[in-house]
């Protein structure tokens, strides 16, 4: 018999302004510095739901306010760490957002070093991998679950 875990989740949230998404660039964190990445994303506290999750975030990382009903499901993402434990799978939650009140700023200075738009065609070389594949496919669409990481993955 298999053994039982939980997954942990997480929410992302991609700001755009017509063909642009903001980014940031990650430091200090230990995990994909160096690394651009969403603007606001983070895990999903105990008792919170994933738009909860997306609204926090927006406000702990870039100090706007978002309203839950601007945030718009892009995709799920059903993440496991390549050539890592079997059990340390993720649940990452992808919204899009294009309304918001506020100017996005750097609010964690220790883990962001860097806050800018780019085209969705000229993303930057370093991305973090997972979400990359979001990004890349923004513009074509995204199917309602993608799956990354796994040896065997079921093409969407």
């Amino acid at each position: 018999m298999s053994e039982r875990f939980a997954l942990i989740p997480a929410s992302y949230v991609i700001f755009r302004s017509g063909t642009q998404v903001l980014l940031q660039l990650r430091q200090g964190t230990g995990y994909m510095d160096g690394h651009w990445a969403a603007a606001a994303a983070g895990h999903v506290d105990a008792g919170e739901s994933a738009e909860a999750a997306a609204v926090r975030e927006a406000h702990e990382e870039l100090g706007v306010r978002i309203a839950a009903e601007n945030l718009v499901p892009l995709t799920a993402m059903h993440r496991a760490q390549v050539n890592g434990p079997a059990l340390a799978q993720r649940v990452d939650f992808f919204f899009s957002c294009e309304k918001w009140v506020g100017e996005p700023r750097i609010m964690e200075p220790d883990k962001a070093a860097d806050l800018r738009w780019f085209a969705l065609d000229e993303l930057p070389a370093q991305v973090v991998p997972h979400e990359r594949v979001v990004l890349e496919r923004l513009t074509a669409g995204l199917p309602p679950i993608v799956s990354f990481g796994f040896e065997q993955r079921v093409a969407p």
